[in-house]
């Protein structure tokens, strides 16, 4: 029986395209409920744990937070392989060691989110955008009450707004299809999505990480909002609902980037666990 089963080697690389494929999942998810939201078919834009809630109250809802995050949890696995132990094969340059440090970052956004997934299966909060809110301000007023917590927040709006330029930057710079084990004619056409999915990401970090530095300045909790209520703020600006709809286009084309990469990826886990440092 022991001879079915499939080398580890297998089982990294099948838990690797899932996790890619939930990402993808939650980020096509994201895109929808944002454009809905811009053409007022639902009440609010929502960020990925606020899809994450609105998934959970659907039919089945439970068993959708269950298998998201325990696809969130397997590409948490593979950001540690890439991030820790170079299965990309990135090398110790201090170009590597970045991209190395930035899939760890990553990996620690993606296991809050797959924390979030779990803990949706004890209940779902009846106001996912307001509960979203709250959580926002009451961690906000936990760093104002420490020493320095004004220039701690002022500092972590300014991390989320270079977490925002980086992702701008990466889809005029980066090589998406280095990585794809697909012909060129299906690279080039894929290649435009993750472009267009980055930027839609790191413009939809800019609200956030505005208001957050000037929560900071002003030392009030209460000017800190989440994700989804950012984007609503921009959803009120003169041609606001247009340009929320084409942040939406850019998630979903992220996702469905995701999903061309759980496909095409070529996924190479490391032979030897031992970080290259």
């Amino acid at each position: 029986m022991l001879r079915r089963v499939p080398p580890l080697h297998d089982l990294v690389e099948l838990a690797a395209r899932i996790g890619y494929g939930a990402r993808g999942f939650v980020y096509l998810s994201v895109g929808v409920l944002i454009l809905l939201a811009a053409v007022d078919l639902i009440g609010d834009a929502v960020g990925t744990k606020g899809a994450l809630a609105w998934l959970a109250q659907r039919p089945l809802g439970r068993l959708w937070a269950f298998l998201i995050g325990l696809g969130l949890a397997a590409f948490v696995m593979w950001r540690v392989l890439q991030a820790v132990f170079d299965a990309d094969h990135e090398g110790v340059s201090w170009r590597a060691l970045g991209t190395r440090l930035s899939q760890m970052f990553s990996g620690l956004s993606y296991a809050a989110l797959a924390v979030a997934a779990f803990g949706l299966m004890a209940g779902t909060p009846a106001d996912p955008a307001s509960e979203g809110v709250t959580r926002s301000q009451s961690q906000a007023a936990a760093v104002l009450d420490l020493p320095l917590g004004q220039w701690l927040l002022v500092a972590g709006g300014l991390t989320i707004f270079g977490i925002g330029v980086s992702n701008i930057v990466k889809a005029w710079r980066e090589d998406f299809t280095e990585y794809l084990a697909c012909s060129a004619r299906l690279c080039r056409r894929v290649a435009p999505l993750a472009r267009a999915g980055h930027v839609a990401r790191g413009l939809a970090y800019l609200p956030l990480a505005s208001l957050v530095v000037l929560a900071g300045l002003d030392a009030r909790a209460s000017e800190v909002t989440s994700f989804g209520s950012a984007l609503d703020a921009v959803e009120r600006q003169p041609a606001g609902p247009w340009i929320l709809a084409l942040a939406a286009l850019g998630f979903v084309a992220f996702g469905a980037f995701s999903f061309v990469e759980a496909r095409f990826r070529r996924i190479r886990p490391p032979r030897e666990l031992k970080a290259p440092l």
